[in-house]
């Protein structure tokens, strides 16, 4: 009996899967993991080289991306005709490490509907539904360019997408990372800093001389304790609600028999829009100086460290208005829209100056030890990105 498609993704291969999902198996099985995160990270070459051989006979030109030797980033484009507005579809080909799955997160299973192993949800099928859209709505006459950017280190430091910025813009790009079909128009940002409290190294029998960093580091802990429970009670963000920090390391003192001369203490600032490294370290050293007022002679210094912006969809842009627009029309439902509290790449494409949007599939396990996608989703998302394509790019 044949089997009727609509979609040249649809079509069913020789072991009974769906183009799309054959995809996904295969980019599964491919050990894309990140070498900065774990003992045996590989890297996307080996990806890399297998989406440019999926890509090339489909139409585009695909551009390898490597200032860093093992870390490529591919770029496909379809051309347009001219005069029309250009899209970008970013994903990243790396996954966290394989170390805590086990010895299946290259295998891909089906079961019960959902497509098992490492990387299925996060995020080697918006890979695949980004992949299949775009070359079949390149089949569609098209004014604007078609992009794909699919990406390396997005798990770590985004240096992927940093790179491609430098070399692509657009009109409007879509983020496909998972999430669990529901439109992403905001999400958090992060400022790590060290805190480092400045005591007086000295023997350990001789308090008249030393000065205990540590013990002075727990009194700006208590008051970060407190700092956390003030933010949480403060009128947030619409979407994301209110910002939130916590202490994420304590490194201090060298040997039992002294007094430690210094302890360091790693805040992470969970910052919305509004707030940036400036307006966290202004909140840190008014934290500090309560302290210092009650407990003369408290020493200490800021170090600012990684900084990331946090997000906020212009809900007027078109490509948000025609994502929207294409959820509809796909799934017969008014779209959910959604805040997420971790860090994307639509902050770095929002900082070049291109509006941008989340959309992706239904699934979990994101970077824990079992990994799903539903396989539904997968076919939806690939549906909603070819008419959000074919509609913006006209």
């Amino acid at each position: 009996m044949s089997h009727i498609v609509d979609r040249p993704w649809q079509r069913i291969d020789d072991s009974g899967d769906t183009e799309l999902i054959a995809l996904l198996r295969r980019l599964v099985e491919i050990d894309s993991s990140n070498p900065d995160l774990g003992r045996t990270g590989s890297g996307e070459s080996a990806i890399a080289d297998f989406v440019t051989r999926w890509l090339e006979p489909r139409g585009c030109v695909v551009t390898r991306l490597e200032a860093t030797p093992g870390r490529p980033s591919i770029v496909a484009t379809w051309p347009g005709t001219g005069g029309g507005r250009s899209i970008m579809l970013n994903g990243h080909l790396d996954t966290v490490s394989l170390d805590s799955y086990g010895p299946d997160a290259l295998v891909a299973v089906v079961r019960d509907g959902s497509l098992f192993g490492r990387g299925s949800y996060d995020m080697k099928s918006g890979l695949s539904a980004m992949m299949a859209a775009a070359a079949s709505a390149a089949e569609t006459p098209h004014r604007g360019d078609i992009v794909l950017a699919l990406v390396a280190d997005e798990e770590f430091e985004s240096a992927g997408t940093i790179e491609v910025l430098r070399h692509v813009k657009t009109d409007g790009a879509i983020v496909v990372e998972p999430s669990d079909g529901e439109v992403t128009l905001a999400h958090r940002g992060l400022v790590w800093l060290d805190v480092t409290i400045e005591g007086r190294a000295a023997h350990g029998s001789r308090p008249d001389l030393g000065r205990d960093a540590i013990v002075q580091a727990g009194r700006f802990l208590s008051r970060l304790g407190d700092l956390a429970i003030d933010l949480a009670a403060r009128p947030g963000h619409p979407i994301l609600g209110p910002a939130n920090v916590h202490a994420s390391l304590v490194r201090g003192g060298v040997e039992m028999s002294s007094y430690p001369a210094e302890c360091t203490v790693g805040v992470e600032w969970r910052t919305v829009p509004g707030q940036d490294v400036d307006t966290v370290v202004a909140e840190i050293e008014s934290l500090l100086a309560a302290v210092s007022a009650e407990h003369p002679g408290f020493s200490h210094r800021i170090t600012p460290g990684l900084t990331e912006p946090p997000f906020e969809a212009d809900r007027s842009s078109a490509v948000v208005r025609t994502v929207l627009a294409s959820v509809e029309s796909v799934t017969g439902a008014p779209p959910v829209l959604r805040g997420e509290p971790f860090w994307t790449d639509c902050a770095l494409l929002a900082e070049a100056g291109i509006p941008a949007v989340l959309y992706g599939v239904t699934g979990g396990g994101a970077h824990a030890a079992s990994e799903w996608v539903e396989l539904d989703s997968v076919d939806t998302v690939a549906r909603v990105l070819e008419r959000t394509i074919i509609d913006f790019c006209a």
